[in-house]
Order: C-alpha cells, then sequence, then structure tokens
C-alpha cells in the first residue's frame, strides 16, 4: 500500500505550533483560575473569618472586662498580689541591724583600754558606721580599739550552706582627737572612728553571723553580750589654766 503525504510541512509545522499554542493558552487559564481561587479564599479569611473572630474576642474581653468591674475591691486586690510577688525579695534585701550590739561587744576592748561610746551612727545606705567615744589611756587605748576593728572578720553560713569569712572593715579613720573631762573629773581623749563594713554584716541572707576577734574570741549577734558601762555621756571640754 503506498500512503502519500499531500500536506506540506510548512502546514504540518504550523499544525504544531497551534496545537502548542492552544496547550499554553489552556494551562495558563487554569493557573489563573487556580490563583483566583486561592485570592478569593485568602480574601475571604482576611475579610470574614478574622473579622469575625476579632468580634468575638472583643465580645469575650468586654464581659471578662465587666466581671472584673464587678469584683469589689479589685484594685486592693490587685496591689495585695503584687505585694505577695515581691516579698521575697522584700526579705532578701532587709538588713537585720540588730547586730550591731553584737559588733559593738566585739570590737570594744577590755580595760585599762576601755572604751565609752557616747554615740554611733549607722548608716545603710553607704554601709558607714560612725563612733564617738572616749578613753581614759589616751591614744594607745584608741590605737587597740582601731587594731581591733582592722582584724575583725564576718563569720557567717551562705545560702548554699557553707561557713564563710570576710573582713569587717575597710577605710578606717579616726579623727576630732581632743582632751576632755568625764562626768567624774577623769582626763579623757575623745574621738571619731569611722568605717565602711561588709554588707554580709547585716545581710538578711547571712545566717548564724557573728564577729570574729582574734584577741577577745567570738561574739554572736545577740544584745545580751553588750555591757552597758561601754555607753557613757559624752566628756566635757577641758577648761584652760
Amino acid at each position: 500500500m503506498i500512503s502519500i503525504n499531500l500536506v506540506p510541512d510548512v502546514k504540518q509545522e504550523l499544525i504544531q505550533a497551534q496545537k502548542a499554542r492552544s496547550t499554553v493558552i489552556t494551562v495558563a487559564i487554569l493557573a489563573g483560575i487556580a490563583s483566583l481561587a486561592v485570592i478569593t479564599i485568602l480574601a475571604i479569611y482576611v475579610f470574614v473569618v478574622q473579622t469575625a473572630r476579632g468580634a468575638i474576642s472583643d465580645g469575650e474581653i468586654n464581659n471578662l472586662s465587666e466581671q472584673l468591674n464587678e469584683v469589689e475591691d479589685l484594685e486592693k486586690t490587685v496591689t495585695i498580689q503584687n505585694q505577695l510577688a515581691t516579698i521575697n525579695n522584700l526579705n532578701e534585701e532587709k538588713r537585720i541591724t540588730s547586730r550591731v550590739f553584737g559588733l559593738l561587744s566585739a570590737i570594744t576592748p577590755e580595760p585599762p583600754n576601755g572604751i565609752g561610746l557616747s554615740n554611733l551612727e549607722l548608716n545603710t545606705e553607704q554601709n558607714l558606721i560612725s563612733i564617738e567615744g572616749q578613753a581614759e589611756n589616751s591614744y594607745a587605748a584608741v590605737e587597740i580599739f582601731q587594731k581591733t576593728i582592722e582584724g575583725a572578720q564576718i563569720r557567717y553560713t551562705d545560702v548554699n550552706g557553707e561557713v564563710q569569712e570576710v573582713q569587717l572593715a575597710s577605710e578606717i579613720r579616726t579623727s576630732d582627737t581632743s582632751y576632755g573631762e568625764d562626768a567624774s573629773g577623769r582626763k579623757v581623749l575623745r574621738f571619731t572612728l569611722s568605717f565602711i563594713y561588709d554588707s554580709q554584716l547585716f545581710a538578711f541572707n547571712a545566717k548564724d553571723a557573728e564577729i570574729v576577734i582574734s584577741t577577745t574570741g567570738n561574739v554572736t549577734d545577740s544584745r545580751l553580750g553588750v555591757p552597758d558601762s561601754i555607753f557613757v555621756e559624752r566628756a566635757d571640754d577641758l577648761e584652760e589654766e
């Protein structure tokens, strides 16, 4: 059997090109329809679903706000909750200043170099202690007093249950020295001594804190160990002859 192709090659190429064009157009139309469907779905979600969800959320917020406003003494309740939330921090930051009595008992030298205290100032913001006192044994007693403070240590138990020791004082200074006469007519040396104390001295987390003095032993933070004799009236000025 003999087959004769009566369609020229140019015509066949045109037919194939038309088929390809039809395929491309069909694919483009389908892609356009798919894109339009996606855009339509997104538009519905944004303008319908989201709007509906926002309206529902606003309604819930308004309902809850109305319920809160109906609570009696709401402001007081919220304030108490805030205070309860910060109570641990407040405990950690508070200072046990009563330990100053144990400190005085520990650092005051024994007679004949005893020291009488006429005034004590405690500045917890600057960690500064300033002591006004007087000594019968003149400069020797004041020197011993200062050396005792220089050698003192704070021994305490930290939050991990470990025993620690730190230097009690730094920047120890003696000033305003002058001779005077005490209530019994004795000549005494008046002075002012100040020093910066370590923050662990009054720290709440420093458990079982005690002052360790190598020459006089250990004194815990107890008022009972402070003899009343170390507190005296400030001596009067000596009158010039």
